[in-house]
């Protein structure tokens, strides 16, 4: 069920089951990941490469956003939104999001407009899914390869400008907590570059749902708190630390005055490439 927040309709309501179903959550969970996968995959790809430009961008848009809701609907998740006035339909946008689970990507791509992602290169190489995402447009990053980690944002800065949003992990990698770890600088490199406004996004409750290292699944309430845009306009490259630090500071106290998550002090690290889911 879908219900409307501040005349947008973003929530997402599925009933939750006791945690001791859990195994059989998991088990319904993963075949409906393989069969979306295995039927969406290859309508992406097919739109990819027959459709005109908007049908492309269409197709793509509703099958990541098809496959997302399922794998939520089939966790049993209940995606409360906030903040939903502060989402930039009409222009791209950078969404910096936190990241502990899986699940922050998928409650993500069910909400948004239109979007892709910045993914490290390793998802690529998933049998079916990797070309399917490639089709719908996701970029991929080589992390370890700093000239072809520059070329995808400077891919993508260009789509961002045209337009199409984008959601990138500044902390780089999932986390073992909620505690928001340092942010890298390339995400809002690629944002000054394309013009374009970063919106924070703090996400709680996804790893309850599924943490990094495990693949039980449990159902839950998962919170997604779109906060307000931070402008880029009048800014260059020199300005990348201070929006950064912007961000982080936004998400961070969200997280501690929400959810009584502390996260000691923001701060950038050797690599400024880095962001993919």
């Amino acid at each position: 069920m879908y219900e409307s927040v501040h005349g947008l309709r973003l929530s997402v309501d599925h009933a939750s089951s006791p945690h001791h179903f859990s195994s059989m959550r998991t088990l319904f969970t993963g075949i409906t990941v393989a069969v979306m996968t295995i039927l969406l995959a290859p309508t992406a790809a097919l739109g990819h490469l027959f459709g005109s430009q908007n049908l492309e961008r269409r197709l793509s848009i509703w099958c990541m956003r098809t496959w997302a809701r399922s794998i939520c609907w089939s966790a049993g998740i209940r995606l409360v939104v906030h903040g939903a006035e502060h989402v930039v339909p009409e222009r791209g946008t950078v969404y910096a999001i936190n990241h502990v689970s899986w699940f922050d990507i998928f409650a993500i791509a069910s909400l948004l407009p239109r979007y892709t992602f910045v993914a490290k290169a390793e998802l690529r190489r998933i049998p079916i899914f990797g070309w399917g995402a490639e089709a719908c447009g996701v970029v991929f990053l080589e992390r370890a390869n700093r000239a072809s980690a520059f070329e995808a944002y400077r891919h993508v800065a260009k789509a961002v400008a045209d337009g199409l949003s984008v959601v990138v992990c500044p902390e780089g990698t999932r986390g073992d907590s909620y505690m928001l770890r340092p942010f890298k600088k390339g995400p809002f490199v690629l944002a000054i570059a394309a013009k374009a406004p970063v919106v924070p996004v703090a996400i709680h409750g996804t790893r309850e749902v599924m943490r990094k290292g495990a693949w039980d699944v449990r159902s839950g309430v998962v919170h997604v708190h779109f906060l307000p845009p931070l402008e880029t306009t009048g800014t260059d490259y020199d300005h990348r630390h201070e929006l950064m630090q912007a961000a982080w500071a936004q998400i961070a106290d969200t997280l501690r005055n929400v959810y009584g998550v502390g996260s000691g002090r923001g701060g950038a690290v050797s690599s400024e490439v880095e962001g993919a889911a």
